[in-house]
């Protein structure tokens, strides 16, 4: 049964949008191919939803994948789009991954559900259930090691001969 969206119905916040872009470009990465991550309208479920796809080549079709389209007029597809050129309109084929549904049980916002449809994780925190931890402070706190690191590495030349 279709539930036609209202004002209260669940929605994405930009911060959340952002860190689900970044997420389908950290996949493309680690997966070498490009992954996609549209936002799908509430239609279906009465809340928005992500998901994360990888486009098909002409042979790449199986019968032990689940096959959905992404893309099309209006499409909102987050990240960099694993580096396609993608134009308005244009749909592909491709290997569904995953997605994140928002919920609207109370003390519940994010419902990952797996290739075969099935809930799989629930949280209230978004970063409990991404495959990569892509919090900024993090990158900040690993970037200030690494200055530090250098900074001591100036103390010593480790091609120096040894004096004793």
């Amino acid at each position: 049964m279709a539930h036609a969206p209202d004002d209260t119905s669940p929605r994405y916040t930009a911060e959340e949008l952002e860190l689900l872009g970044r997420t389908a470009d950290a996949l493309s990465a680690y997966m070498g191919k490009p992954v996609l991550a549209e936002v799908m309208d509430p239609e279906e479920t009465g809340s928005e939803w992500v998901l994360f796809a990888v486009p098909l080549g002409t042979d790449d079709k199986d019968d032990d994948i689940t096959v959905v389209q992404v893309g099309g007029a209006g499409a909102r597809l987050l990240g960099n789009k694993g580096g396609l050129d993608i134009g308005a309109g244009d749909v592909y084929d491709c290997e569904y991954l995953w997605a994140i549904q928002l919920s609207t049980q109370e003390g519940l916002r994010f419902i990952k559900v797996d290739r075969n449809g099935d809930d799989v994780a629930w949280t209230d925190d978004l970063n409990e259930i991404l495959p990569f931890d892509l919090i900024d402070e993090a990158l900040s706190d690993s970037d200030d090691d690494e200055d530090e690191d250098d900074e001591d590495d100036d103390d010593v030349d480790p091609h120096a001969p040894h004096k004793g």
